[in-house]
């Protein structure tokens, strides 16, 4: 078949990847210059199985409420007169009920585990380098309340078989010696082994320079405006090609469609009918060079007091993390980019130059329940892989391996509730 993968980002990379290597002609639309240059580019470049917790559980409205006000606060409802931000709102309430919770997260650990071993499976096929290290993640917890939380969570992650364990703050300050100096913060931590990093950027560009030299068409700086459908089936993809240059309006003929653009997925959808709840969540990074490499030698750190992760990547120190609810503007916050670099100062004090800071945002594209849409629309042809929010990196070759699998009829591998076109309204 011929099939268009609609975004360039490491969704949309992957899944061209996957369908060319079950022999599919392969067209993959990017509306930037090239690859993973939106929401793939700076992220917290974790890839996490083990933090398997969707946003929803329990309790956490009450947080939700307290941080209204902050303007840095780790998780930012901005509230708008929006009624898809409401929508998704209420559906976020419904999934932090503690059975959805259980539900959610044993869905998300089992794509994530099974996409972190389609990831290795990759790296070893193509020899992949972007800057990976498989050195574990560490969770820091700052109150007793959400240390207690973690230690549950980490007995349902212990129960799939996937390796999480607690430590008390003595372990957690014997597994990364540098944080000492917080040792009186700490309510304790836990420890992922199995877990890695790696640029997903510098992944997405080294698996798209693979994909081409195997026979997948790259077509940047092209837009997708619109889907042609026909007694309800996909015909084509409405385009507009040289977007920055010379537009160019085109319609390519297809078979099939892999919709992966993220958060943008929702506008075309929405003259087909289909309403997704997915919605845009606004994620902060900024990058620093090394300045002493031993002040930041050990794993990936995740704080939850803060919702930032801490990964070095090579010479580089990476501070990712909060999210804003406000829309699908890309407009820079000063006090929330300073609240990252604030955070990093305290946590590794001289480890990074934080002089000339590099900082980026991006939409990542969430649903209630934290579990991507992945699978088939009520449309013959047409597919989704989209919401994934934060853990888009981690989830992305488990994402694609399984939807490839499904759209040829083969069993998905994974324990994941695939996307049927009847949960679409």
């Amino acid at each position: 078949m011929h099939i268009a993968v609609l975004g360039g980002g490491i969704v949309g990379v992957t899944s061209a990847w996957y369908l060319r290597a079950a022999g599919h002609h392969v067209t993959l639309i990017e509306r930037q210059p090239g690859v993973a240059l939106e929401t793939s580019f700076a992220n917290g470049s974790q890839v996490s199985a083990g933090h398997a917790e969707p946003w929803a559980q329990p309790g956490v409205w009450r947080k939700v409420l307290r941080w209204l006000p902050q303007e840095d606060a780790p998780l930012l409802f901005r509230l708008r007169l929006d009624a898809a931000q409401w929508r998704w709102g209420l559906q976020f309430l419904r999934e932090c009920a503690p059975q959805r919770f259980a539900y959610n997260l044993r869905q998300i650990l089992a794509l994530g585990v099974y996409s972190r071993q389609s990831l290795r499976a990759l790296r070893a096929e193509l020899g992949l380098d972007y800057d990976q290290a498989a050195l574990g993640i560490l969770n820091l917890y700052e109150t007793r309340a959400d240390f207690a939380r973690a230690v549950a969570v980490s007995a349902l992650v212990r129960d799939f078989g996937y390796e999480r364990v607690a430590l008390t703050p003595d372990e957690v300050i014997a597994r990364e010696p540098v944080l000492r100096h917080r040792r009186a913060h700490l309510a304790g931590g836990t420890w992922t082994p199995p877990d890695e990093t790696g640029d997903a950027h510098q992944f997405a560009r080294a698996l798209a320079d693979a994909a081409i030299r195997a026979g997948v068409t790259l077509c940047c700086n092209t837009q997708v405006t619109g889907l042609v459908v026909r007694n309800g089936q996909l015909r084509s993809v409405q385009l507009i090609r040289d977007v920055a240059t010379a537009p160019q309006p085109a319609d390519l003929a297809v078979d099939a469609c892999v919709l992966a653009l993220g958060s943008h997925s929702v506008r075309l959808l929405r003259p087909l009918g289909i309403e997704v709840p997915i919605y845009p969540a606004k994620g902060y990074s900024v990058t620093l060079p090394l300045r002493d490499p031993d002040r930041m030698a050990g794993p990936s750190i995740t704080d939850e007091s803060s919702k930032m992760v801490f990964t070095r990547l090579g010479q580089r120190l990476r501070v990712a993390g909060t999210a804003e609810f406000g829309g699908y503007g890309l407009e820079l916050n000063p006090v929330r980019c300073a609240a990252l670099v604030a955070r990093a100062r305290l946590l590794f004090p001289g480890a990074a130059d934080d002089t000339a800071p590099v900082f980026w945002t991006g939409l990542r594209p969430a649903t209630p329940s934290n579990r991507p849409l992945i699978g088939a629309t009520r449309v013959a042809g047409l597919y989704l892989n989209a919401g994934h929010g934060t853990l888009g990196w981690t989830e992305s070759c488990g994402s694609a391996r399984a939807l490839s699998r499904l759209i040829d009829g083969l069993p998905a591998e994974v324990d994941f509730d695939l996307l049927q076109h009847q949960h679409l309204r």
